[in-house]
This record gives C-alpha cells, structure tokens and sequence, in this order.
C-alpha cells in the first residue's frame, strides 16, 4: 500500500499538460485570443505559488495522508468543473485544479522521504520519473481523445484518474494505519541528507516546501543572500521556459503547419526527454567544481532548440527533443543547487520557500507574455525571442549560483 504514493504522483501533471495541444480547439469555442490562452496556462502556475506555501497549514489539520485524499477529490472535481461547468467554469476549473495539483506537489516528496528513508533517492527517482511519464502521456492522448468526441472530454478524463488513485489511497486515511506508520518511521525525512544525487535534491527541495509559508517569510536572511537570489532566479527562470513551451510548443508547431496529432506526438516527446536529462546531469553535478559547468549544459539546449526553431523549423521533432533534455536537466540542476544552498535543514526550508514561490510568479508570466507578443505581432518570432533571452538569463544564473559558496555565518 505504501506504493500508493506513486500512483498520486501520476496525477500531478496530466491535467495541465493536456492542454497545450488542445489550445487551438479550445481557443475557437472559447473565443480565446492568445493573450487569453496565455492566461490560461498561467493560471495552475499562479495558484502554485500562492497555495504552496500554505499547503503545510492544511497538513497539520488534517494530517498528511487526509490532505491528499482533498488534493485528489478537488482535483477530480476541477477537471469537470473545467469542461461543463459553463464560459466561466474553464477559468474556475483551472485555479481549482492548480490549487489541488500544488497540495500534491508539496506532499508527495514528504510522504515519499518519510516512507522510503532507507532509499531516498531510488524512490525520489520513482516518483519524479512516474509524474513526467504521465505528463508526456497526457500531452500525447490529448488529441486523440478529443478526436473521438471533444476537447472537454480529453481534459476531463483525467477525473477519472484522479478518482480512481484517491480511492486507492483511502484506506491510508485511517487513523490506525496513520499512526502505525508515524510510529514505524519516525519524523517525515529523518535521515535523508543532503548528499549525493540530484533526485535527492529533489527530494529535499520540495519537502522543504511543506513548511515554506512561514518559513521562507520569518528567514529574512535568506533574502538578503546573494546565492539565494540567485537559486531563485534559476529556478524560476528554468520553469518559465518549460511552462512556455508546454503551453505553446503544439500551437507554433500547427501554424507552422505540423498537424495536432503530430504536435501533441512532440509535446510527449519533449517531456519523455526530460527523464533522460534529468538522470544524466547528476554525473556532473555531484562535484562541486563542475556544478557552474553543470548548469550550463542543463541551459543550453533550450536555447539551441530555440535558435532552431527560429532558423530550421521543420525540424521540429529534433528541437522538441533536445528541448526536452534541457528542461529535465534544469530540474534537477535547480532542485540539487536548493538541497545544497542552505546551510542546514531550517535554512533550507526558506530558501525552498522564497526560490519556488518566487519562482512560479515569475513562470506565470511566461505563458501570458509568449501569448501576447503572439497576438500582438501576428506570429511566433518575437515569442521564441523571449524565450530565448529567458534562456541566456537561466545560463547565467545558474552558473552563478552554483559558483557561489554557501556563507558560513552562522547567522540565519
């Protein structure tokens, strides 16, 4: 049963990846301009960062397990809400589903470090790779599915998904069960640490979030660092480009004249790449002095498959791929420099408070800006600009911030 865990983290992302490769259907019934389809795919990422820091609250009233048993009904509830609730049901749908997918995203890790501490990574790696898999697969059923019937329907059966997990997961809500586990495992992490592979970091990264609300607004320290700053900037930086492309990838593809089955084939493609980033960049990462030239080949690529989706467009399968290693390396990268970059556990925690709210802010505003240069100009060159120069900003920040030393001071 505690293998449960992994089924919740399928759910995670399939019902914001689905959309990307629906936008052009969705945009005609909705008579959604660009900017407004920017919008819309900004929206999860708004209510990540304004929900994440509060997931821990929600937690302790409720107890872990009960918190995501909520996370998975809401977000059941939002995939319908969004398809048949009407013109303003998509909109409502959306913050719902962005709300319940950022109490997962904060719990998953923590369940996964407290149940797995004698294999932390390994697990880490499980989830990590279960939660890209079902985000890649969605992107590629999406126009399938609504090819049998709608668009509404191809979002909305992730519902099902969702439903489905949440009634596995009911019987870890019993307070017999709960507590039998609490007492086998001792404190949510115990033991985990700091070192070694980038799915740690991962690990630790984001179950620092779960106490981030308070914590990464009390540790005004780590708003005055430098290196802090600069981890934030990477992260967002790195999320701002992968949410772009997620959102916008199919529709520069299909004006450009790429089919939607075929665009939706890329969007999978893009995000199945990301596994093979994400496992690979750990080699270079694991010693501090090629952390700098780590984050730099995680960067690269993205602006490598900008440039060629500027010059070379009808490759778009190979920039789709190479795209893809880059964003899965970038992950890592940023969730290793956050799992390193404080100088203990409570630092740590604020750091991966003010580096992930800070960093959905600002890749809520990529969507929305890409859309609304695309409106404005007629077409998608000033779009792919921008994401170009977001990708010069993350190669510079990230080499920074892995180059710059943790202060010693023993001052938080």
């Amino acid at each position: 049963m505690t293998a449960a865990v992994f089924l919740v983290a399928l759910c995670l992302r399939p019902a914001i990846t689905a959309v990307g490769p629906l936008l052009p259907q969705i945009s005609v019934d909705e008579h959604l301009g660009e900017a407004a389809q920017g919008l819309l795919g900004a929206l999860p990422l708004l209510a990540f960062a304004l929900v994440s820091p509060q997931v821990h609250r929600l937690a302790r009233r409720l107890g872990t397990e009960r918190a995501v048993l909520v996370a998975l009904l809401v977000l059941a509830a939002g995939g319908v809400v969004r398809s048949y609730a009407g013109d303003g049901g998509l909109w409502v749908g959306t913050v719902v589903i962005g709300c319940a997918i950022a109490v997962g995203n904060v719990l998953v890790p923590v369940i996964v470090k407290r149940d797995y501490a004698a294999n932390v990574s390994r697990a880490t790696g499980y989830y990590t790779a279960c939660i890209t898999l079902a985000a890649a697969t969605a992107s590629a059923l999406a126009v399938p599915i609504a090819g049998l019937a709608s668009w509404r329907l191809a979002l909305s059966v992730w519902s099902l998904l969702a439903l489905l997990i949440a009634a596995i997961w009911l019987p870890r809500t019993r307070p017999r069960t709960a507590a039998a586990r609490a007492a086998a495992t001792g404190p949510a992490g115990a033991g985990a640490g700091q070192a070694g592979a980038a799915e740690a970091g991962a690990a630790g990264a984001d179950s620092a979030a779960a106490e981030a609300g308070a914590a990464a607004l009390a540790g005004v320290s780590v708003w005055r660092q430098p290196r802090a700053w600069l981890i934030t900037a990477f992260m967002g930086l790195q999320s701002t480009t992968f949410y772009v492309l997620v959102t916008w990838l199919p529709t520069v593809e299909i004006d450009g004249g790429v089919s939607e089955r075929t665009a939706g084939l890329h969007l999978f493609l893009f995000q199945g790449m990301g596994i093979i980033g994400g496992l690979t960049i750990p080699f270079l990462l694991r010693h501090p002095r090629h952390r700098s030239l780590g984050a730099v080949v995680a960067s690269l690529p993205v602006l490598l498959a900008i440039i060629g989706l500027l010059t070379a467009p009808a490759l778009a399968v190979l920039w789709a791929a190479i795209a893809g290693l880059g964003q899965g390396a970038a992950l890592v990268t940023a969730l290793t420099l956050i799992s390193l970059g404080g100088r203990d556990h409570a630092e740590t925690t604020r750091l991966s408070g003010m580096a992930q709210s800070l960093g959905y802010l600002l890749a809520a505003s990529g969507p929305f800006l890409a859309g609304l240069l695309a409106e404005q100009t007629g077409n998608w060159t000033a779009s792919l600009f921008l994401v170009a120069a977001f990708a010069l900003l993350q190669i510079t920040a990230g080499a920074a911030a892995a180059h710059t030393r943790v202060p010693r001071s023993p001052q938080l």
